[in-house]
């Protein structure tokens, strides 16, 4: 079941793609969310330092009241050790939400963090020393796994 069809009663729902390869799947799954049915979907990018979330802010390009007593779904590509997406996640703490989801497009199956995906478009068992690889525009466009 995917986020339409869990989310069906909202009238609108917040997608939110971390800032780069994220950022372009939210707004994929947001025009094929609006070719499919008629909700309201408000889209957003989160900006925050992936390799080190600790030290440096976490933004938003919305406001708090974009996505305040919303569901929200938070997009990143590749879900490896879960740090991305669970700093990401803490965000949205501080603000009352309906439900806050996750999705990605890859699931490495390696987490080190507390997170998981509610949706994942491919589940790998790929070992630490390989390397997956997205990419969403151009000629090459797919996921590659080295």
């Amino acid at each position: 079941m995917g986020d339409y069809e869990k989310n069906s009663k909202e009238n609108e729902i917040v997608i939110i793609g971390i800032s780069g390869r994220g950022e372009i799947l939210a707004t994929e799954l947001s025009k094929a969310i609006c070719d499919i049915s008629s909700m309201k979907i408000k889209l957003g990018t989160l900006k925050l330092d992936k390799d080190n979330p600790y030290h440096n802010d976490i933004t938003v390009d919305l406001i708090t009241e974009d996505y305040s007593q919303k569901v929200v779904i938070l997009i990143d590509d590749v879900l490896n050790s879960g740090k991305t997406l669970m700093y990401a996640s803490t965000y949205f703490l501080n603000t009352t939400l309906i439900k806050l989801s996750t999705l990605v497009l890859v699931d490495r199956n390696h987490n080190l963090f507390p997170v998981k995906a509610d949706y994942v478009g491919l589940s790998l068992a790929t070992t630490l020393q390989e390397y997956v690889t997205v990419f969403l525009e151009g000629d090459s466009k797919g996921v590659y796994l080295s």
